[in-house]
């Protein structure tokens, strides 16, 4: 079995000169490296990011360390499939090919929110924002280079199952299992769209990837009360810093001999940091069942369907 090479840097990452892609969320944290290394090795770089400011604040930070970058900010509200398709139809008007599309930005631990849609806010930006975009740019992926998605997920997908009985949270809402849900339905959904895009022969890559446990504004900046205090204080000077929680998606994004299907996460203990490796998919992530259902599920909330394409 192939595996990552042992202690993979961000020094490892192909010249990405040509190569056009998406990161979610890149305004801070995870989603900024990977912007940052991704333009650092020439790619262009797509800042899809909610607040625009932010985002073109965080553009100015790569450009002064890489002032060759080449970046375009553009604004995405995954929490509202309006947006989303906007902001799709704003890209393809825009580019004739997508290489990569890294699905990064998520919210966590909120209190209780709907989104414009109605859907509960974290299952709605999490998960139902990036399935509806990565569907609506499938066609664009396919006509790329060595095109791959890759869907970030987290450590705590483990604890999660998927009540579909009640996945806008009018019966009974906890803030972080309802942000483990989602993290699961990211994971259900990457492997579920692995399997989809074999099966078409297309040449699109699916990969998962998780950070481990890492310093970033996530769990402060949406969060409240119990989850603040633990993640945002007591825990926060255990956790890796975000240039090293970045690896694994970056390699999942970057690495020639990273094949669809795998989930890549930090070689440490517990999978909580260290250096990227290939690591285990649990059951409720492979169950063939789970994963036609949410599919068909998000489906019907996006008005999504997808158009796959097989290999040229």
């Amino acid at each position: 079995m192939k595996r990552p090479s042992q202690r993979w840097s961000a020094r490892q990452i192909p010249d990405q000169s040509g190569r056009v892609a998406v990161v979610t969320g890149a305004n801070s944290g995870l989603g900024l490296e990977t912007a940052r290394a991704l333009a650092r090795k020439g790619a262009h770089v797509i800042l899809a990011v909610r607040d625009e400011a932010k985002g073109r604040r965080a553009a100015g930070l790569i450009t002064a360390e890489s002032p060759d970058a080449r970046l375009e900010v553009r604004r995405l509200d995954l929490a509202d499939l309006d947006a989303v398709r906007g902001f799709a139809d704003g890209l393809r008007a825009a580019h004739a090919r997508l290489d990569l599309l890294v699905n990064n930005a998520g919210v966590m631990a909120p209190p209780r929110t709907l989104s414009a849609q109605g859907h509960e806010v974290q299952f709605a930006a999490n998960h139902l924002g990036h399935f509806a975009l990565t569907g609506l740019l499938l066609d664009l992926l396919a006509a790329g280079d060595d095109p791959r998605v890759v869907t970030v997920s987290s450590l705590n997908h483990r604890q999660a199952r998927l009540n579909f009985d009640d996945l806008s949270g009018e019966r009974a809402y906890a803030p972080m299992g309802f942000y483990n849900q989602s993290k699961l339905a990211n994971a259900v959904f990457g492997h579920e769209l692995h399997r989809r895009l074999g099966e078409a022969r297309s040449p699109v890559r699916s990969l998962l990837a998780h950070p481990g446990y890492t310093a970033t504004s996530l769990s402060t900046s949406g969060t409240f009360g119990l989850v603040k205090l633990v993640f945002g204080r007591l825990l926060r000077p255990v956790a890796q810093p975000p240039e090293q929680g970045v690896l694994p998606q970056l390699y999942a994004a970057t690495a020639p001999e990273a094949e669809s299907g795998w989930f890549i996460g930090p070689d440490g203990m517990g999978e909580l940091r260290g250096a990227p490796k290939r690591v285990a998919l649990i059951p409720r992530v492979t169950d063939p069942e789970a994963g036609r259902r949410l599919w068909s599920v998000s489906e019907e909330l996006t008005g999504v369907r997808y158009a796959f394409q097989g290999a040229r």
